[in-house]
């Protein structure tokens, strides 16, 4: 994965009114092309505008090396074919505007300044009179695809296979029973020593420099005596330790069947919180179960008797990777693959499987279990076979849970008055034969403060839908509820508090001269420059500019008896007023702002747009004085 960090620098002018954006021309193939956008935040400003801004770095396929489908099998890079070499999109920071694009063999891509992650100068105050240069950044990471000409193989049969990868950070994670072996273990008059392992691995998540700590805890279930914690503090995206334990000869004496369960638990803890779609996290946890156990006569009736090992030759080991927990209805593979030979090769599994719904075969299969398994623990036995006929055999202890779906709400659009937010069912099932009823999904929206259920908007039916858009005319709290439901009967249900802003009203501003004088080459008439300087706080766009001024006619100072004459509606944010009287004129600009975020037509009106005047701005800010130019005194002789 070839990760590129792109930044733009950024400069504040000296008037803390003005910032100049550098960035990549891609109609031109130039760098360092720079543009002047006005502050949106109030003078000083304090961050730059939310604008957007455009990079290019060149791309990178430095030391390229190339494996088909795999990090194990390597392909020269002579067998592959130069033509169809491509670049693939994998991941780019949240604030990119669209999906990067590879053009002019650049990575091209235009990201939004992220206001919500300001960067923070040494005075945050923002600077007035001085400079200020900063650098945003934006990540990009992308791999290289290509055709190879290299030996291929045909297999009959259909193969399908159905994984969503998953799109934030998850952690996944395996236990695994190196000791007894076979398992469950004869009593021999001696204790049993038990070895497990303990894997973790994070998905969806690449910034190892984040990681804080792994920690590893075992111990025997129903016992926090017995409990052992290891810890990991290498940056690395996944960890692994062993546990050991011991079966005493007391507890494998006593018992025809002695079984011990283990309850083991890895996280991964982060230095800094990790942004998701339901919040912020600071770390992740899994945890599982496995069984070690031992037998007198009789011996359990599903584990074979192992063949005895002759004094030459080496016994296989055998093992088992599975879920230690899985739902009803609900898909999972069993592997034997990890099981191995020390002095040679495995020809034989042999899985015995009660209850189970597919019968388990070779060396990797996957199945499921009913719903008349509900809250029972099941066990699956390997026994493996090696080249010289000796045999080793394990077993692992699997519970089988009600298929209740998992409901989830995902959250989308701009929480602000007026504009629109869409509820989406991102409900998970992880049972294959019990999918989701999608005529008994039902959301529920309530206020909780600040607004009233009248005020929440939306149209059409809350029952049977995938996402519902809704909008709120009134900021405060609400809370919306998801009800799922799956064909097995099962039902789950999920609440969302969540908080809609105001929408603020723009902050309007005029740029002019206090004093200009008539031109005799332009009819003695003045021209006076006026520019709109206005912000709008939330980051709306201003749609609609009004220019007035009103003239001091009897010249004391008093402009309220005076009326108002429009100079202009056309939203110019600059124009030039030519009066032709001497005298003092007071301009006065109001401003209206339209939606910078999505909303719904049908529920918002022209007085939902908020607007504002200048009549806050200090009056001398907004007064000019007209005057004759004075004569030029000059003699001669």
């Amino acid at each position: 994965m070839y990760v590129t960090n792109i930044y733009n620098s950024i400069w504040l002018y000296s008037d803390g009114r003005r910032w100049q954006i550098n960035e990549y021309d891609e109609k031109n193939n130039v760098d360092n092309v720079h543009r002047d956008v006005p502050a949106a935040d109030g003078v000083p400003s304090k961050n730059p505008p939310s604008t957007v801004v455009s990079a290019g770095p060149l791309q990178d396929s430095q030391f390229l090396k190339w494996y088909h489908n795999s990090e194990t099998e390597v392909i020269d890079s002579t067998d592959i074919i130069q033509s169809t070499i491509k670049p693939i999109l994998a991941e780019y920071s949240s604030y990119v505007k669209e999906p990067p694009k590879f053009k002019n063999n650049r990575v091209i891509l235009n990201y939004y300044i992220p206001n919500d992650l300001p960067y923070k100068p040494e005075s945050v105050e923002g600077l007035s009179g001085v400079a200020e240069g900063r650098k945003y950044f934006a990540s990009v990471s992308y791999y290289y695809e290509a055709t190879a000409k290299v030996t291929s193989y045909s297999y009959a049969g259909t193969v399908t296979f159905d994984y969503k990868l998953p799109t934030e950070p998850t952690l996944t994670g395996e236990v695994g029973l190196l000791a007894p072996n076979p398992n469950p273990e004869k009593y021999s008059d001696k204790a049993v020593a038990v070895k497990l392992s303990l894997k973790g691995s994070l998905a969806a998540y690449t910034d190892a420099s984040n990681i804080l700590e792994w920690v590893f805890y075992a111990k025997k279930t129903g016992n926090d005596g017995s409990l052992v914690t290891k810890k990991e503090t290498a940056k690395v995206l996944a960890g692994e330790k062993e546990f050991d334990f011991v079966i005493s000869q007391q507890e494998a004496a006593t018992q025809p069947e002695f079984t011990q369960n283990y309850t083991l638990t890895v996280t991964v803890r982060f230095a800094k919180p990790v942004v998701t779609s339901s919040g912020t996290i600071t770390s992740l946890s899994e945890t599982f179960t496995i069984d070690a156990g031992t037998y007198n006569r009789p011996k359990p009736s599903n584990i074979p008797e192992p063949t005895p090992t002759p004094a030459s030759g080496k016994a296989p080991v055998a093992k088992i990777s599975m879920p230690d927990q899985v739902e009803a209805g609900e898909s999972f593979v069993v592997s034997g693959a990890d099981s191995y030979d020390p002095d040679g090769t495995i020809v034989k599994y042999t899985w015995q499987h009660p209850n189970i719904h597919i019968a388990l075969y070779g060396k990797s299969s996957d199945t499921s279990y009913g719903l008349d398994s509900i809250d029972t623990t099941q066990t699956i036995t390997l026994t493996v076979t090696d080249n010289d006929g000796l045999t080793s055999t394990t077993s692992r202890n699997i519970k089988v849970v009600a298929p209740a779906p998992n409901a989830k709400i995902e959250l989308l659009g701009t929480l602000k008055q007026n504009r629109k937010i869409t509820l989406r069912n991102a409900s998970k099932n992880e049972s294959d034969d019990f999918p989701l009823i999608e005529s008994s999904t039902q959301f529920t929206i309530t206020a909780v403060s600040g607004g009233t259920d009248a005020d929440i908007k939306y149209s059409g039916s809350l029952v049977g839908r995938k996402e519902i858009d809704i909008l709120m005319k009134t900021p405060g709290q609400y809370k919306a509820t998801l009800y799922v439901q799956n064909t097995a009967g099962y039902s789950g249900t999920v609440s969302r508090t969540f908080t809609v802003a105001p929408d603020e009203a723009p902050v309007p501003y005029i740029s002019m001269p206090l004093t200009v004088y008539r031109d005799p080459d332009n009819g003695n008439k003045a021209s006076i420059t006026l520019e709109d300087l206005s912000v709008s706080p939330d980051n709306d766009h201003l749609a609609k500019r009004v220019w007035e001024y009103r003239y001091d006619s009897d010249n004391n100072g008093n402009f309220t008896e005076e009326g108002w004459v429009q100079l202009s509606n056309a939203n110019l944010d600059r124009l030039i007023f030519y009066p032709a009287k001497v005298g003092r004129y007071e301009v006065r600009l109001t401003v209206t702002e339209e939606f910078g975020q999505p909303t719904m037509d049908a529920f918002v009106t022209l007085g939902d747009r908020r607007s504002a005047n200048t009549d806050a701005q200090p009056v001398a800010e907004r007064v000019v004085t007209v005057d004759n130019r004075p004569p030029i005194a000059d003699w001669a002789w």
